[in-house]
């Protein structure tokens, strides 16, 4: 039997992924149920303290992510408001409308901050909130911008990566990547480095850094490679944000494997069997993910050899992990954010942020652990 999170239907050849969790029937015509865990009592050992807390809007079911520049914290909904709040106060500094409503964003450099629209305009916003341009980039997005370098960067859905002049809106560049048969229709996320590259995942079980100046593949990798006979279970992308910590960097594939390797050239050092949707986190030695069934998992950077396992949040579908000080955080369905020992998965802590899904990763940001849910509340805590 085959599981996977947010698969709802097809379209053309793109397997489309909605908010649902849903499970394929076996070839026998049966079903398994996924009944998410239920929660055993925590006595908390330590406390996520509320500093401040904003409603953004809500997401609906799309994916946003706040974004943190400077002393300013950027925030949007799917109904197309965009905020900035300060960091240390949570009052909103200022707050925008988009003239339609948005799929993804935002991203910002502190100095521009940019939005897409679910009509593929993108919308530029200096720090004072004032518009500065739009372009159209003629598909879908479902990528969070990147601001980095003087360019925003937008992933377009037909595997177009777009460099545009932050303060124009100009085309410096196109990136064009293959279309593939069969991919899952998501946000694949960018991960930019110095200002100079992003590092994201490609379908087919690849991952690879670009150029933020000229859209040039640097390195191109893989990680895994598609398997089985169907096309379903051929599906092998690298959806998720991959993760950096010194000079070691780390990824994982839907249906595929979760490995670690050089930055500088995407080498991999090791390599393992592991399926995931919502990406890595990395301690010094560490290696955090959670696969489809909401096991969450800790492996040796070095050499990938696992060192613990918690099965406690079994299809209670935790979103992108954080790991922060000696904690692993991770939100869920629910609402709920969990707070697991790196050093042997011991759940020390749980929070209610509110009643809705948690899938964006925590931020650690200044002292604060900044969480958004999708029904759009944006909350400080302070670790105690």
């Amino acid at each position: 039997m085959l599981e996977f999170k947010q698969i709802a239907k097809r379209v053309t050849t793109t397997l489309v992924v909605g908010a649902l969790v849903l499970t394929l029937a076996a070839c026998s015509g049966g079903s398994r149920v996924r009944k998410p865990a239920e929660l055993v009592p925590v006595s908390n050992q330590f406390d996520l303290a509320p500093v401040w807390s904003v409603s953004v809007g809500s997401s609906e079911s799309f994916n946003f992510h706040p974004a943190v520049a400077g002393d300013g914290v950027y925030a949007a909904s799917n109904r197309g408001n965009l905020v900035k709040i300060d960091l240390l106060t949570g009052k909103k500094v200022w707050e925008v409308s988009a003239p339609d409503r948005l799929s993804i964003g935002p991203g910002s450099d502190g100095r521009v901050t940019a939005v897409v629209t679910t009509r593929g305009t993108v919308y530029a916003y200096d720090d004072s909130g004032k518009a500065l341009w739009n372009v159209s980039v003629g598909s879908e997005v479902l990528t969070e911008p990147v601001v980095a370098g003087g360019v925003v960067i937008i992933r377009a859905l037909d595997n177009r990566f777009i460099g545009l002049d932050a303060l124009t809106g100009a085309r410096k560049w196109t990136y064009q990547r293959q279309q593939s048969a069969l991919s899952l229709r998501v946000g694949y996320g960018m991960l930019a480095i110095n200002n100079e590259v992003i590092v994201t995942g490609f379908a087919g079980g690849r991952f690879g850094m670009i150029s933020i100046a000229n859209g040039g593949l640097v390195w191109e990798s893989p990680i895994s490679f598609p398997k089985g006979f169907s096309e379903i279970e051929r599906l092998n992308d690298v959806t998720a944000k991959p993760s950096l910590e010194g000079d070691v960097i780390c990824a994982v594939s839907y249906q595929g494997r979760v490995g670690c390797g050089q930055a500088r050239t995407g080498n991999l050092i090791w390599f393992k069997d592991y399926s995931s949707y919502t990406g890595t986190a990395q301690s010094s030695d560490m290696v955090f993910s959670s696969n489809e069934r909401s096991y969450v998992t800790a492996f040796a950077t070095k050499d990938g050899s696992q060192i613990w396992e918690n099965t406690q949040l079994t299809y209670r579908d935790v979103g992108e992990p954080l790991a922060v000080g000696k904690v692993l955080l991770v939100g869920d369905a629910q609402g709920y954010v969990h707070a697991i020992s790196q050093a042997n998965g011991e759940m020390l802590a749980r929070i209610r942020h509110d009643s809705s899904p948690i899938t964006a990763a925590p931020i650690a940001v200044g002292g604060l652990i900044l969480i958004q849910s999708q029904g759009g509340k944006l909350a400080a805590y302070s670790p105690k």
